[in-house]
Parts: structure tokens; sequence; C-alpha cells
């Protein structure tokens, strides 16, 4: 995975409740096992009408709002288990998702993505939509070793939690794997330890 310390960029307001995974990636997509198509089929049924052509309605589609962070409504993620949601989020071009609650598997799932939620208070969450609606140039900053989210320009600054295993993860661009090997070196001592404590005393 890509390392995640600190992202600044535009948003995009998904200014809508209770998202479940089945409307981020609809089940008929979730043959594929390739992580990449994903994000051509993110928001499927909302981002496109029944002649397959773009909703000029919908957040996605409008030339306004761009940028590597989601801003999404209350009870993001809910729903099936589905890990492929993540993947279509990821694949899209987003890089963080930020709501006032995000369902705890859609969580892990990202974090195993390298995609950070960041859940945040509900009142920060509604100035986030008011100051990206009034100014989609607006720019808002994540700092992950600091565990804050804010609007520098406006002075909005909020913290966040984080697991902190997931956390020194995404720093560092680990996998699960990958943050096993980088302790190897201290695994190899503590087996060596271990197996001078347990060798049987001298007999004189």
């Amino acid at each position: 995975m890509e390392k995640f310390i600190t992202l600044t960029d535009t948003a995009v307001p998904l200014e809508i409740e209770n998202v479940d995974t089945d409307q981020i990636i609809p089940a008929r997509f979730l043959k594929a096992t390739d992580k990449a198509g994903f994000g051509e089929n993110l928001f499927r049924d909302w981002r496109f009408n029944k002649n397959d052509e773009p909703n000029p309605e919908f957040a996605l589609n409008k030339p306004e709002y761009k940028g590597s962070i989601l801003v999404a409504g209350d009870n993001f993620g809910c729903g099936s288990s589905r890990e492929h949601a993540a993947w279509a989020i990821k694949t899209y071009g987003f890089t963080a998702v930020v709501s006032s609650y995000i369902a705890d598997i859609f969580k892990g799932n990202a974090l195993n993505n390298g995609l950070l939620p960041v859940q945040v208070s509900p009142g920060f969450l509604d100035q986030l939509f008011v100051e990206i609606t009034k100014d989609p140039s607006v720019e808002i900053k994540v700092d992950l070793e600091k565990q804050e989210i804010g609007i520098p320009k406006k002075e909005i600054l909020e913290k966040f939690d984080i697991d902190p295993y997931k956390k020194t993860c995404m720093i560092n661009g680990f996998d699960d794997i990958d943050f096993l090997v980088s302790k190897l070196d201290a695994i190899k001592k503590f087996e060596e330890s271990s197996k001078q404590h347990t060798q049987p005393a001298t007999q004189v």
C-alpha cells in the first residue's frame, strides 16, 4: 500500500445518509476478482440513469466537485460486509472517506486497502458540507500522524480516532504481512532470549 501521512485536497460532498455497500457497489458487479475495475462501477445506479448515461444531478458527476476526499452523510458503509465496497472507492480515486459514523466492517475493509476512514462529529460534518458547497475549491487537510482533519483556510479543526496498529500500517504503507516482516529482527531476538531462559540448568 501507499504511505498515508498527510493529505490536502478538495472534496466531493455526498450528502446522503445510510449509504450501504450495495449502493456503493451493486451486487451484480461482484463477480470480478481484480480490484482495478471496481471504480468504474462505484455508485453505479446513482451515477448513471437507465440509459447508462451520467446523471448530472449526482455529486460525482458535477464538474465543480473533484478531489480524493469523499465527504459522506451519516452511517456510511452500512449493510453487507463486502470488501468490494472499499475497493470501488479506492480504485475510483478516493484516498479518504469522512462521515459522522462509518460502519465498523466497512471501516476495517477500508483500512486494509489503504483507504482512510475519518469519523467526525455531526456538527463538524455539517460544517464541511457547508464549506464545500459554498466553495468547491476549498481544501481539506487530513493529518494522520496528528489525527486531525480540518480546513486550514477557515481555521476549522477536529481530532479523530483510529486504531493505533492500523495507523502505523497506513503511515508506513504496510499490510499485515509487511508489518510482521518489519518486526522480524525483534521476533528473532525474542526467540533467542526465550531459548536462553528455557535451557536446562547445567548439573555440577
